[in-house]
């Protein structure tokens, strides 16, 4: 406890004036000046006023001494014996002199009988009871990530209510590598912490940092307080949409109906918000007929067929694809999506017959060629592969050509026209798939006549009667004979073979219609005389 004097003086042998004089002087200024320590004990003894003032123990019992105080629960309280002043109560420096750094209580002490005034000076001292604090417990704050290094961000400073060197003398910020601290001092204001960037902030790398400030006063040790601080990092679009695949392959079968799922992409995009929403498109580029064939879901990225698709036109796309955000400057990647066509077996073969005679003679040889007939399917692999045949029991068969896919029909064994003029001929083509496709053609093919074959009488021999005495010029028989081939082959021509014999002579008197068969007797013949006779 420290005890200073401003001023003593004996209580006795003073003149009046002289007392007015120091009355007048003690309005502002004390006489005498204590000081102690906040917080200490009830009953603590502050000083001796009487000693100090120079008053003697017969003054005190003469003379009431004791302290003016307006308010009704006293700081101090004077003993009447022996001026002793005492603390009546629990002093809190903080809550006497709130708003001054010193605490100076003033005391007016009265000395009765004739009245004496005099003023002292009690100063509080102040000690380290109250650690600093923030008004909040915790703090948030927004940088957006485009923020250039060396932006300053005023922070809230905290409050202590002690007094000089107790109250907040500085500001650590806990480690980090974005930020650092800067604590400007404001004079009466306090010290105020800086928040100061000191890195570039990228928000998909972190999307917030969380600090620690601390407000340490100058106790030893010091006392401290936290605020805790959360920066969230605004985005900016500084990214843009990446598929999650190099490489986007599928197979699709062809005839796949509409609607049909050929494929889903799928891109990221890092930033927030907006600017990380992807919509999937096809690029610029892609022509007209992509597009009547295949869509495209603008949020899904699931491709689907909307069109037909038809491996025989073409066996393969590649599509330009594109994932763009919602940014208001929309940042945009490209990708490319190729789709290969599977083949399904919906083409039957072709048979086409590229060079073919109707019409064959029938002494043909064997091996003759009848028609050539070219096979196709526009499928492809065993679905294209194409395995021809022909009718059976008949004389023709299909012989490959060097040629792909060409076959020659030619013939196998003789041909009778009179025996079969004509032949309907099925040719057979199948493919190798399973289940396989097929397709058929019937050609027919005419036999034409030879002459090979003679006419033939229908009776061999003939034999007819003439009755004697015929009438000559009169038809007496009639032969007939036919011949299997046609046409010029099969005209019948009739006549009487006349060698000269004795039979001969008598054929002189016959004649034959050539065309009809009619054999005309030109005399009358005499059974007495010729009974029989041939030719």
């Amino acid at each position: 406890m420290e005890q200073r004097s401003y001023g003593t003086r004996k209580a006795r042998g003073y003149l009046v004036g002289c007392v007015f004089a120091v009355l007048l002087w003690s309005v502002t200024t004390a006489q005498i000046r204590y000081s102690l320590s906040e917080e200490v004990k009830v009953g603590t003894v502050v000083g001796n006023i009487a000693k100090d003032l120079g008053l003697d123990k017969s003054t005190l019992k003469e003379r009431k001494y004791r302290i003016v105080s307006s308010n009704e629960d006293p700081l101090f309280h004077v003993n009447q014996n022996d001026g002793v002043l005492y603390v009546s109560r629990k002093i809190d420096r903080e809550e006497v002199c709130a708003q001054s750094s010193t605490c100076l209580i003033n005391l007016k002490t009265v000395l009765e009988n004739p009245l004496e005034v005099h003023y002292v000076g009690v100063e509080v001292l102040d000690i380290n009871d109250h650690s600093p604090s923030f008004q909040e417990k915790e703090k948030t704050l927004e940088i957006f990530e485009s923020v250039l290094p060396g932006v300053r961000i005023p922070l809230q400073h905290a409050r202590d209510p002690d007094a000089g060197p107790f109250s907040v003398q500085q500001y650590k910020l806990s480690a980090n590598d974005h930020f650092r601290l800067e604590v400007k001092d404001k004079g009466e204001d306090g010290k105020i912490p800086i928040l100061i960037v000191q890195k570039s902030l990228n928000r998909e790398a972190a999307g917030s940092h969380s600090l620690v400030l601390t407000a340490l006063d100058g106790g030893k040790p010091p006392k401290s307080g936290e605020i805790n601080i959360l920066i969230n990092v605004l985005d900016v679009n500084d990214n843009t949409p990446v598929f999650t695949k190099d490489v986007y392959s599928v197979m699709l079968d062809e005839n796949a109906p509409a609607g049909t799922t050929v494929i889903q992409v799928n891109a990221t995009d890092l930033d927030d918000g907006p600017n990380g929403e992807v919509v999937y498109s096809f690029s610029s580029i892609v022509s007209r007929r992509l597009l009547d064939l295949f869509d495209i879901n603008p949020s899904t990225g699931e491709i689907t067929v909307k069109g037909l698709v038809d491996y025989e036109q073409k066996d393969k796309y590649e599509i330009e694809i594109q994932a763009s955000d919602k940014g208001l400057a929309p940042l945009a990647t490209q990708k490319s999506v190729m789709i290969k066509i599977v083949d399904v077996n919906d083409n039957a073969p072709e048979i086409e017959v590229t060079s073919f005679s109707s019409s064959i003679p029938e002494d043909s040889r064997p091996g003759t060629t009848v028609a050539l007939i070219s096979v196709n399917d526009l499928d492809s692999g065993l679905n294209g592969k194409v395995i021809c045949s022909i009718s059976e029991n008949v004389p023709f068969v299909l012989t490959p050509s060097l040629q792909d896919k060409m076959y020659a029909l030619v013939t196998n064994s003789p041909l009778d026209r009179e025996m079969h003029p004509l032949y309907d001929l099925t040719i057979y083509a199948k493919d190798a798939a399973q289940p396989p496709l097929s397709s058929e053609k019937t050609i027919s093919v005419i036999v034409s006549d030879v002459n090979d074959n003679i006419p033939e009488f229908t009776l061999s021999p003939y034999t007819f009667y003439v009755t004697e005495s015929n009438d000559p010029g009169l038809s007496v028989f009639s032969v007939k004979a036919f011949d299997r081939d046609e046409n010029d082959n099969a005209l019948i021509s009739y006549h009487i073979l006349r060698d000269g014999s004795e039979d001969s002579k008598v054929t002189s008197f016959l004649n034959i219609n050539s065309e009809t068969g009619d054999i005309l007797a030109l005399k009358s013949f005499d059974f007495e005389t010729l009974k029989t006779f041939q030719f």
